[in-house]
């Protein structure tokens, strides 16, 4: 172990394994992790947002922790995971001279830094990226039948992880043609679609509700070059760190050697290239390119091995580096260390104080999965989000969410208010109003689904009932909204229907009923879709039809 492994390599290791340890305990949740830690409470074979690894990982850490801790703890331990197989990837047999600049390299990168705890899709995204390489090349040196049982489990895990991991798979199996000949290549192909199985099947039982909102539903805004394009390169910057110059340069001089070194010159140019077009239509996050961190170390880590001149430049940067990171992380814990508000602050001050106000009960949140699921988390008490025509469909969308509060007392917390029953104040000082609801009724699942007649002037509309129970059709009023060419919606308003069959009091379960309508005059200029929703006993309409496009 030693041999592989210095002794100096394995005590930095533990080191920052205990601080990533430590970091996860005292740092409150932010609130993406809150959403996982929701995903995790009714575990499935997929979410609205993502696969269900990151649920999977979070699931394993509650079984053996309590609170933040009980969230990442598995976080940590693919942290130490993902620098155990960058060591084993780095062939030079200098790199047990360079213990420390190896680790004031790695920690420089700033997400995979902040992914040693955070648990969020990247993390395994990072670790299996980082595997899935180490027994590609593997592969390529002797295609054993373990080592390709591995390699297709593997991908699966990736595909498990994120759906940005086929773009992982995709660049490493481009950069050698001769895997198409392969019939281990393609056993580890089979091997991982047979596993990704189960998410496939979800994925049709749901109507492929994420791929659709992922491609399609997704609300986008105009192109703006700063925003999108110049910000996709500065976002490529950010995840590097202070070592960025260094750890680039050291790739544009990389040249291929062998297969394996083709591999990840073609994952890193593979993913930059295609964010890059993406850029031009959306605004690309930074973690979305997250992958090339795994790639680029292990070229940075062999270039500075045999270039003297960068591998001092990169210690002593490396060192302020480190000191940067290590305060961002007491900050992030102890907010007066830099004057910025950041969401691992205050949480657990305006959950006591809410929780305190409510009385208990459930709350409501209008349109604020982030805020329903921290609540929840810091208090133990049912909270969900109902989500809107001026919001997007989440996890909330789909699940039995609004069977937990359906015909209960709760607080329904609005995104804007001036009043209400009672109010509360997160630590950036906005104010939140509440009123309370005696009997709680939603139903925000019925579909509402448009065709248009022959005639291009009238639509017909289908609304289902999935719910186990009929619902009065008195308490529905049917609104349209309009949305630019981004799906921005602009103009909302309510829409005269025209009943098909008689008129029935009741919407009875499972059942449907048929309308026609006429497109009402938009109050927007050149709306580019229009959107079909139902507003159930005054709240504002929500989510029930697709987007659809209005053609001329």
């Amino acid at each position: 172990m030693t041999q592989k492994f210095p002794k100096l390599f394995l005590f930095l290791l533990a080191f920052i394994f205990i601080l990533n340890l430590v970091q996860s305990y005292f740092t409150e949740l932010i609130y993406d992790e809150a959403y996982y830690w929701y995903y995790a409470q009714n575990m499935a074979w997929g979410y609205f947002d993502h696969p269900p690894m990151v649920a999977f990982l979070i699931k394993i850490s509650s079984f053996l922790f309590d609170g933040e801790l009980g969230v990442r703890f598995m976080s940590s331990v693919l942290s130490a995971g993902t620098y155990l197989i960058l060591w084993s990837l780095v062939d030079n047999p200098k790199k047990k001279d360079y213990v420390i600049h190896f680790f004031l390299l790695v920690f420089s990168f700033t997400l995979m830094n902040a992914y040693g705890f955070l648990t969020l899709p990247d993390t395994a995204l990072l670790f299996f990226t980082a595997l899935f390489l180490w027994l590609y090349k593997r592969f390529l040196k002797g295609p054993s039948l373990g080592i390709t049982i591995f390699l297709g489990l593997t991908m699966a895990a990736l595909m498990y992880s994120k759906y940005h991991a086929v773009l992982v798979i995709l660049f490493v199996f481009l950069s050698n043609r001769k895997l198409i000949t392969n019939k281990k290549a393609w056993l580890a192909v089979i091997l991982a679609l047979i596993c990704y199985t189960p998410h496939f099947v979800w994925l049709y039982q749901n109507d492929f509700l994420s791929i659709t909102f992922h491609l399609y539903e997704r609300p986008n805004q105009a192109y703006k070059f700063d925003e999108f394009t110049l910000g996709f390169f500065f976002n490529n910057i950010v995840i590097i760190g202070l070592l960025f110059y260094w750890v680039y340069s050291a790739f544009f001089k990389f040249k291929t050697t062998d297969t394996f070194s083709k591999a990840l010159r073609y994952l890193v140019y593979g993913i930059l290239i295609f964010f890059f077009i993406s850029s031009f239509n959306r605004r690309v996050q930074a973690q979305w390119t997250i992958a090339i961190s795994i790639p680029l170390a292990i070229i940075a880590f062999n270039y500075i091995l045999e270039h003297a001149k960068s591998r001092k430049w990169v210690y002593r940067i490396g060192l302020v580096s480190l000191v940067l990171l290590l305060y961002a992380r007491a900050w992030l814990v102890y907010e007066p260390l830099f004057p910025m508000i950041y969401e691992t602050h205050g949480n657990k001050e305006w959950v006591a104080d809410l929780t305190q106000k409510a009385g208990g009960v459930p709350i409501v949140f209008e349109n604020s999965y982030r805020r329903a699921s921290m609540y929840q988390f810091y208090s133990g008490v049912p909270a969900i989000s109902l989500n809107n025509y001026m919001y997007r469909k989440n996890q909330y969308s789909i699940d039995n969410s609004e069977e937990r509060v359906r015909g209960k007392k709760v607080l329904y917390v609005p995104v804007a208010a001036n009043s209400g029953d009672i109010n509360y104040m997160h630590l950036d000082s906005t104010v939140f109003y509440g009123n309370f609801i005696a009997d709680f009724q939603s139903y925000r699942k019925l579909k509402c689904i448009v065709e248009k007649s022959k005639s291009g002037i009238e639509h017909s509309l289908k609304v289902y009932n999935p719910y186990e129970f009929n619902i009065p059709l008195e308490n529905l009023k049917y609104t349209i909204s309009y949305s630019n060419e981004h799906k921005q919606v602009k103009d909302m308003q309510s829409l005269k229907v025209k009943t098909v069959y008689p008129e029935n009091r009741f919407l009875k379960a499972k059942d449907t009923v048929f309308y026609t309508f006429e497109l009402p005059l938009p109050k927007m200029e050149n709306p580019g879709y229009f959107r079909i929703g139902i507003s159930e006993n005054g709240l504002l309409p929500g989510l029930n039809g697709k987007p659809i496009k209005i053609t001329e």
